[in-house]
């Protein structure tokens, strides 16, 4: 399948059949989506991955039971096949601009980024693996970082790099609700393209 044709198929799915996905199979999605561009070869975007076994686990430090009472998402999100936690380490940018090749860019301090290339590293990567997931014939659902970080951060020995997004991966069950979001009148796309000069 072409690309153009992954990308218009792809959509966020949040509700998951319960099967498990293969691990290795994961592991090995995770390493090719990792060939996505990272900022001076920095290396610093890193994807952990969460086995099915720990789905309720994750979800029992990312949520809460207030949360998770009232979610009419939660049982769908429970039943992921396995996750993907991408996080990148800042430290790993800030030392390769610091390098003698990179040091006049001026962004060896964290505050002197305008636009962090990490979390566009992250975003590429994630994108990557939502391609390929849509290839395999399994679904994603994006779970932004915006909920409980430390202590996902702290869950998964991520001390040291922030947390981008928790990818959710699985077969679907046919019982995903389309997001609210997509009933909101938006630019088209041809719209959202510019000529300059």
């Amino acid at each position: 399948m072409d690309v153009a044709s992954l990308l218009a198929r792809r959509r966020m799915t949040r509700s998951f059949d319960g099967s498990p996905v293969d691990p290795a199979w994961l592991r090995g999605a995770c390493e090719t989506a990792l060939l996505a561009p990272t900022a001076g070869h920095s290396a610093g975007v890193t994807l952990s991955v969460v086995g099915h076994e720990r789905v309720d686990e994750y979800l029992a430090v990312a949520t809460d039971p207030t949360w998770r009472a009232r979610s009419s998402r939660y049982p769908g999100w429970s039943r992921a096949g396995a996750l993907v936690l991408v996080s990148s380490r800042v430290s790993a940018y800030l030392e390769r601009y610091a390098e003698p090749d990179k040091a006049d860019a001026g962004l060896s301090e964290r505050d002197a980024w305008p636009v962090p290339y990490w979390h566009g590293d992250a975003a590429m990567a994630t994108m990557a693996l939502l391609l390929l997931i849509e290839e395999a014939g399994l679904a994603a659902g994006l779970w932004g970082a915006f909920r409980n970080v430390e202590a996902v951060r702290h869950w998964a020995g991520l001390a040291d790099d922030e947390l981008f997004a928790t990818v959710f991966v699985g077969r679907p069950d046919g019982h995903d609700r389309p997001s609210a979001s997509l009933d909101r009148p938006v630019p088209t796309r041809a719209e959202r393209v510019r000529r300059i000069g």
